[in-house]
């Protein structure tokens, strides 16, 4: 085990352990969350030591949590009680890894994620906001008090310890064929169309990967094609609590290529969208974050049959536009340009890392 994360409460009698921070969702099943729990209980008195997993989602930054309003949703949440011992899991390897680590006095537990959950994704905020950023999160917390889930008891923030999880999702072992698409337009003044047409090699991307996009254009048409660009779009559709969608342009270049009346064009052209080159817009989805760890665009989100939408929280997809500039020929067509635009979907993962 390269790393070890462990976070202690202000009080010191509680010290949570996790051997990762990154549970991989496969679609059909979610890895197993395995930790463990030190214990220094000389100042518990008759209370209990609680380990909740829980994920939520935050539609709002914490400094909006004033006169009793809570920007945070619970989505699902499940309890463990490790003092006095109530929970006792299988041990895994982890878990032996852990308390060898822990030492004397260490409890474990063990959570089990369900496959209907979403993804941790997080909402880029703008430059002036405070706080954490909205988006679902998952969090693993340990803390001390008379009854499990009481919302009349307060519990000191010294008596309490937590970790952000992630659940992640990564690209399938099998990437298939890419998508094609083409569009065949017809003018006013003109007898011919333009025809246009693009295609990729496979349906799916890693972030921060090239992505060749094959055009082909036939003018047969009196017209000019005066330039066309490339746009890629990110659309975010909250499904849990409200039927909001986004879409932001998080890719855009334009090529000054004209091709002519009854002339034709034929490239490979190569784009990359990137996190970098949108820091500033806000509302933007990226895979969920760790604090102190950069991130990137949010990945596709993988659609799980039996499971409604809903559920998911936070849907992501991404789509390509090509977008032809049509002008000239007949008396209004240098006044009056047209687009022509053709769609491709795309689909943006991490590869899954090697064991």
């Amino acid at each position: 085990m390269a790393k070890v994360f462990k976070k202690t409460s202000g009080n010191g009698g509680l010290t949570l352990y996790l051997g990762k921070r990154d549970y991989v969702d496969h679609v059909n099943s979610v890895e197993q969350v395995d930790g463990v729990v030190k214990l220094d209980p000389t100042d518990f008195g008759d209370r209990k030591v609680f380990v909740q997993l829980a994920c939520a989602f935050r539609y709002g930054s914490d400094d909006l949590d004033v006169m009793g309003l809570c920007f945070r949703k619970d989505i699902w949440i499940n309890y463990v009680q490790i003092h006095p011992a109530d929970h006792k899991p299988t041990l895994t390897a982890m878990h032996e890894t852990l308390m060898k680590k822990a030492g004397d006095n260490s409890h474990p537990f063990s959570f089990e994620i369900p496959n209907a959950l979403p993804c941790s994704v997080s909402l880029q905020p703008g430059p002036d906001d405070k706080g954490k950023a909205c988006g679902v999160d998952f969090e693993v917390k340990c803390y001390l008090a008379n009854e499990r889930s009481n919302p009349d008891e307060k519990i000191e923030k010294k008596d309490t310890a937590r970790l952000i999880i992630r659940k992640v999702q990564y690209a399938p072992s099998q990437i298939g064929a890419g998508p094609k698409a083409d569009l065949c337009k017809s003018f006013m003044m003109s007898d011919k169309p333009v025809h246009v047409e693009a295609s990729m090699e496979k349906d799916l991307y890693f972030h921060g990967e090239a992505i060749p996009i094959k055009i082909k254009i036939n003018n047969e048409s009196n017209k000019t094609v005066k330039k066309f660009k490339i746009t890629v779009d990110q659309t975010t559709d909250i499904v849990l609590y409200s039927a909001d969608k986004y879409t932001k342009q998080v890719f855009c270049q334009e090529f000054t290529e004209t091709v002519d009346p009854n002339g034709s064009y034929e490239n490979t052209l190569s784009i990359t969208p990137k996190l970098a080159e949108n820091k500033e817009k806000r509302g933007l989805a990226l895979d969920g974050r760790l604090k102190d760890e950069d991130t990137n665009l949010a990945s596709t989100t993988m659609l799980k049959k039996g499971i409604e939408n809903e559920v998911l929280g936070i849907l992501v997809s991404y789509k390509i536009k090509i977008n032809l500039l049509v002008a000239g020929g007949g008396l209004l067509g240098g006044l009056i340009p047209s687009d022509v635009t053709v769609e491709l979907p795309l689909c943006l993962m991490h590869p899954k890392p090697e064991e």
